[in-house]
Order: C-alpha cells, then sequence, then structure tokens
C-alpha cells in the first residue's frame, strides 16, 4: 500500500537526478521512491522541463500533484492535472513535458 503519497515530502523520495534524455532547459530532476512491496510501484516527482519517456513496459499511473503534458511520439498530446489516471501501453514513445513539479503514483506492468 502506498499511504498519503500526496502528503509524502519531496525530500523523502530519492533524488535521481537529473532526466537521462533531457529536451533542452532546464534540465528535469526525478524523484522516486520504490516500495519494497511493491517493487514496480511508488512515487514518482519531475521538477519542470522536458524529457524523453524511457519506460519500455506498460504503465498505470495516478497523478496527484502538478501539470503536465505527454507528447507521443504519434501526434496525440495529454494534458494532465492532479486527479488524472493514465494507462502508457508497453512501449509508448514520447515526450514529457513538465509545466509545474508533477507528482504521480505509478505501477509498471511486465
Amino acid at each position: 500500500m502506498i499511504k498519503a503519497p500526496h502528503k509524502l515530502a519531496s525530500a523523502a523520495i530519492d533524488d535521481r537526478g537529473p532526466a537521462g534524455l533531457p529536451v533542452g532547459e532546464p534540465i528535469v530532476k526525478l524523484r522516486s521512491k520504490p516500495y519494497h512491496d511493491l517493487p514496480k510501484a511508488g512515487v514518482w516527482e519531475a521538477t519542470p522541463g522536458k524529457f524523453r519517456r524511457q519506460v519500455k513496459e506498460a504503465e498505470f499511473a495516478h497523478f496527484i500533484a502538478g501539470r503536465c503534458k505527454f507528447h507521443h511520439d504519434g501526434g496525440e498530446t495529454l494534458d494532465i492535472e492532479p486527479g488524472d489516471a493514465v494507462f502508457f501501453p508497453a512501449n509508448t514513445q514520447g515526450t514529457w513535458e513538465i509545466i509545474e513539479t508533477t507528482r504521480k503514483t505509478y505501477l509498471i506492468i511486465t
């Protein structure tokens, strides 16, 4: 169980450093907190900027803070805000555009 992820202080989420595939400036900083009993689930947070999505597996995400966009390589853009839930099929490719520091809970499906 991921208890009250919206109340979790940013400092309590592990710093993962800059995004691996940034697109321009500013460089996005990522944080994530996997849960030991759910190795493919956790809390993820990103600061403003753009970067390429690197997750190859399918993913379900529930967004709990901030605003962002996901630009699919196929042309569709998702405008995402708190309360939205998104399913990314395996091998979904695109660019994240983080407008406000964004937090989500996620489940990677293998």
